[in-house]
């Protein structure tokens, strides 16, 4: 069965909390936790202690997406911390300013793909260096901004052949234009499903489609995810 969940940032922006609770009403057992800003960071983690995951099958951490270089050794310092405690660290490309800081991660550093507004991160040659650089890191698949960089679905699929091996998370959303995260529509399961055969069972989904303002609901975006598996499936 695939393990299908959300990014609590998704649900409840800057509320992880609450995203914690919208999932153990849903029965949902599969979470990111969300720190996409960096002052939201130092309160998840003096949090975490104190969080009922008991009931979640995976529990990933999102790191800042944006902060300075100055502040890079302090972010760092903040993820370790959650590092240590076993958490995956999805973390974007154009943040690893030093990747020397970041080696202490070894194979709980997840490096994501990225969407067309960043200068890096986009494809698998703007990827293999960062690799080379961090060669124990993982990879968090983003099917969305593989689609919105290149809407043939080419791209997408060089990513998880060429990365396969280190796979350990995917992102699932619509992204648009403007490289918001919108639901998932229609044409983007269509547009998935063929990527998505190469993705093995057990690697974890994350949601991202922004629902937190009402733009869709739980049950309709797990089941567009279970569509993209089902067009698979046929």
């Amino acid at each position: 069965m695939r393990r299908i969940g959300f990014s609590t940032g998704a649900l409840a922006r800057g509320d992880f909390r609450l995203g914690l609770e919208i999932l153990h009403r849903h029965r949902i057992d599969v979470v990111e936790l969300s720190a996409l800003r960096v002052n939201e960071l130092a309160p998840l983690s003096a949090a975490i202690p104190h969080l009922d995951l008991s009931g979640f099958t995976f529990v990933s951490i999102h790191a800042p997406s944006r902060f300075d270089i100055e502040e890079e050794a302090r972010v760092v310092d903040q993820l370790r911390v959650l590092a240590d405690q076993g958490f995956p660290i999805v973390v974007h490309p154009d943040m690893i300013f030093n990747p020397g800081r970041w080696q202490i991660f070894g194979d709980r550093l997840l490096i994501e793909n990225m969407d067309k507004r960043k200068p890096i991160g986009r494809t698998v040659d703007e990827l293999r260096g960062l690799f080379e650089a961090l060669p124990a890191a993982q990879f968090c698949f983003d099917i969305g901004h593989a689609r919105q960089v290149d809407p043939s679905m080419t791209e997408a699929a060089l990513l998880v052949r060429c990365f396969q091996d280190r796979l350990a998370e995917v992102h699932m959303s619509e992204v648009n234009t403007a490289s918001r995260h919108d639901p998932i529509s229609k044409n983007a399961v269509n547009a998935f499903s063929a990527v998505m055969s190469s993705i093995p069972e057990d690697i974890p989904i994350i949601l991202e489609p922004l629902i937190d303002e009402g733009q869709s609901d739980v049950a309709t975006e797990m089941q567009r995810a279970h569509e993209v598996f089902a067009v698979v499936a046929v």
